[in-house]
């Protein structure tokens, strides 16, 4: 691994799209500076026999260039929440027929209000063994909409109670086709 220059050298390594704390991902990405050319399969290997079980790997690529960052634009997640079908689904109906869905919460920079609904690209309710299972696409913006943001204001929009500790899971996170909806591999190259 690079090390950065100066008196006190930090690893190259930088995580883009971090998913929120208490939340699951199975969609991480980070980047690692490599002090010498070696193959990906050689970095996976290292990285496999350093990891604690459970942190997987799922591939290493040599990066595109450019900001891996960059190419993070949007991502999928599913919300397991503990509210029947039939509310969750009207409450989903309700949210999404709303122009706008202010909610606060409190940032490094204090408490802030932002709409949670402009950063909502689809939204959808189904079945699950809680309740309702919410599927949910969104557009990472500035500040960034949490999907706990989006149940925040899935609350206020429709009074809807999501129930105690709602799961809440990324399965992907890269370039969203803005005609399909769909997320694509960030690994690919240009966004």
């Amino acid at each position: 691994m690079a090390y950065s220059s100066g008196f006190n050298p930090h690893p190259r390594i930088s995580y883009a799209g971090a998913a929120p704390t208490g939340s699951a991902s199975e969609a991480e990405y980070l980047e690692i500076a490599l002090a010498e050319v070696v193959t990906p399969d050689s970095v996976r290997v290292a990285l496999e026999e350093a990891l604690p079980d459970g942190l997987d790997i799922l591939e290493v690529v040599e990066s595109p260039g450019g900001s891996l960052a960059d190419r993070l634009v949007a991502s999928r997640w599913t919300l397991e929440v503990a509210t029947p079908l039939d509310r969750a689904d009207a409450a989903v109906s309700q949210f999404l027929a709303t122009e706008s869905v202010p909610v606060e919460r409190m940032t490094k920079k204090g408490m802030r209000e932002f709409d949670c609904r402009a950063a909502v690209v689809s939204l959808t309710a189904g079945p699950d063994e809680r309740g309702a299972r919410l599927d949910l696409v969104l557009r990472h913006t500035v500040p960034a909409v949490r999907p706990d943001d989006v149940l925040t204001g899935l609350a206020s929009v429709a009074g809807v109670d999501v129930g105690e500790s709602p799961l809440l899971t990324r399965l992907e996170q890269g370039p969203l086709d803005e005609a399909t909806g769909e997320i694509g591999d960030p690994l690919l190259g240009s966004a």
